[in-house]
């Protein structure tokens, strides 16, 4: 078990391309039994970085970031989430396949926490 962590934080550990169509913040809504994912739009500039396309300032990967999502995706079920995501919402908020394979991890982790009752960190 500790070999599959390790494995598991090597890789979360990795570069990753940023997705031009966008990032989500996925959180619990546990007394409605909800998944959420707020969507919101971004631009990448040259370095890659994923910038406000209002202010044209950098958003930074970590800490509080005062923005209004462009939409919010709610489901029961990570699957639930996902049909909404990938196939009813058309375009596609989602443009890299491996930002939406991590979407599915993240849905299935937060599936599994609101299930077991446990906390959900978005990773």
């Amino acid at each position: 078990m500790n070999q599959i962590a390790e494995i598991d934080n090597q890789l979360s550990h990795r570069h990753l391309d940023l997705d031009p169509g966008g990032y989500f913040i996925i959180y619990l809504e546990r007394d409605a039994g909800l998944i959420c994912a707020k969507h919101f739009t971004n631009v990448i500039n040259e370095q890659g970085l994923a910038v406000d396309p209002e202010t044209g300032k950098v958003i930074p990967a970590k800490g509080k970031v005062q923005r209004t999502h462009e939409t919010l995706y709610t489901g029961r079920t990570a699957k639930e989430l996902c049909v909404k995501i990938f196939e009813e919402t058309q375009p596609c908020p989602v443009t890299m396949l491996d930002h939406a394979a991590y979407l599915g991890r993240e849905f299935m982790r937060a599936e599994m926490a609101l299930i077991n009752g446990e906390e959900y960190v978005q990773d």
